[in-house]
């Protein structure tokens, strides 16, 4: 199973390809589209936001709400393209001179983009904007849907946001509060020292960054691979949380602490119950073990960085005259802290999916459905 996106931030669309999705599997638009908006909400967005009301349209690949088997394409339209049109337009009458962009934003992928392409900052900021995590997120949620109707669950919340750090605990309530958050913090105190701490940046033309957790739910052992370094499940979870815009780091289950404590301490004692199979009796791993699931909870952690577009702006260089110059200033979001959450969510779901299915190879759902409950009784009685 893979996938390909394209589409620019002001463009007319973005576009999406799935191709490998079994068919059979239940595919509601409206999941989707609930996803695109908490994508699109939060404290802490830009004027983009009152602008785009993301909906995904089905173009092929889906009939009577369930995937063919076929490549499914989807669409997500641009309400701004309206208003770009004649700069961003393919015609050869495009306007390339009234929004061209000569300061590189400090912290974008501006200036090395414009040095490796040999162009100006434009084209470079078109696609490397996270507007195109809304394709990615449509795409993940196709796939949650399926993990979902196998009995897996993701969520995830907001640990800290510009150095103001939630409690934490994993009961019931506390995760109805993060639903209802929107901050997607369980801790109300936290919640409103955030909510101070935006309205300072705001004041100041500052932007902010933070720490969130994902956690992968009812999986179990066996997904991914010791035999190969690229197949190994922490590192192809990595690798998409960082290809997320603005995350800088990730970690499993207590991380870097692991490397202040003695092994007693990190490793994970193993227990064995008739009925129920092998399990940790903690979860200091993060539901991984040498490359694959260990049947805990998978739980990530990333590090966001403060948004690169500044309203107060740092130094650049002109890239024609060399010169000393504020970089230029995009339309952007103050703090988009709990929208990255939404986004690691899907494109955590993606990888799962793809495990997933590596695990049971399956041309339709009720064909993976049956190798998914065979295996999971194999496990309980082994």
């Amino acid at each position: 199973m893979r996938f390909l996106t394209a589409g620019e931030s002001h463009g007319q669309k973005l576009i999406g390809i799935i191709e490998g999705l079994p068919s059979g599997m239940k595919i509601s638009k409206e999941i989707v589209d609930r996803a695109l908006k908490e994508r699109q909400q939060g404290p802490g967005r830009g004027g983009r936001m009152a602008i785009e009301q993301d909906q995904v349209h089905f173009i092929s690949g889906v009939r009577g709400g369930l995937s063919t088997g076929a490549p499914l394409a989807m669409e997500i339209l641009n309400r701004d393209w309206e208003n770009w049109e004649k700069i961003m337009t393919w015609e050869e009458k495009a306007d390339l001179e009234s929004r061209r962009v000569m300061t590189p934003r400090p912290g974008h992928a501006d200036l090395t983009g414009a040095l490796k392409y040999r162009t100006e900052v434009r084209n470079i900021l078109e696609r490397a904007s996270a507007r195109e995590t809304a394709m990615r997120v449509a795409i993940g949620s196709i796939v949650r849907q399926g993990l979902s109707q196998l009995g897996v669950e993701i969520r995830g919340r907001v640990t800290a946001v510009s150095g103001v750090h939630a409690e934490l605990s994993e009961d019931a309530e506390y995760w109805q509060r993060v639903q209802q958050s929107e901050w997607s913090v369980g801790d109300p105190v936290a919640e409103r020292l955030m909510g101070e701490r935006l309205q300072a940046a705001r004041e100041e033309g500052e932007s902010l960054g933070g720490l969130l957790e994902v956690q992968v739910l009812h999986l179990p052992a066996g997904l991914g691979s010791h035999v190969q370094w690229d197949r190994k499940l922490d590192g192809r979870l990595a690798q998409a949380v960082l290809s997320v815009q603005a995350i800088k780091g990730v970690s499993f289950g207590i991380g870097f602490d692991a490397g202040e404590k003695m092994g007693s301490l990190v490793h994970d004692p193993i227990g064995y119950r008739p009925g129920q199979g092998f399990y940790r009796e903690s979860n200091h791993a993060g539901g991984i073990e040498g490359g694959m699931s260990n049947g805990e909870a998978i739980v990530l952690h990333a590090v966001m960085k403060p948004i690169p577009t500044l309203y107060k702006p740092l130094n650049s260089v002109h890239l024609e005259t060399k010169e000393i110059v504020k970089a230029s200033v995009e339309r952007s979001d103050v703090c988009a802290v709990p929208a990255a959450l939404v986004v690691l969510e899907h494109v955590v779901a993606w990888v799962i999916a793809e495990a997933i299915l590596e695990k049971f190879p399956a041309d339709s759902f009720p064909e993976l459905e049956a190798s998914w409950q065979t295996y999971q009784e194999y496990l309980k009685n082994i």
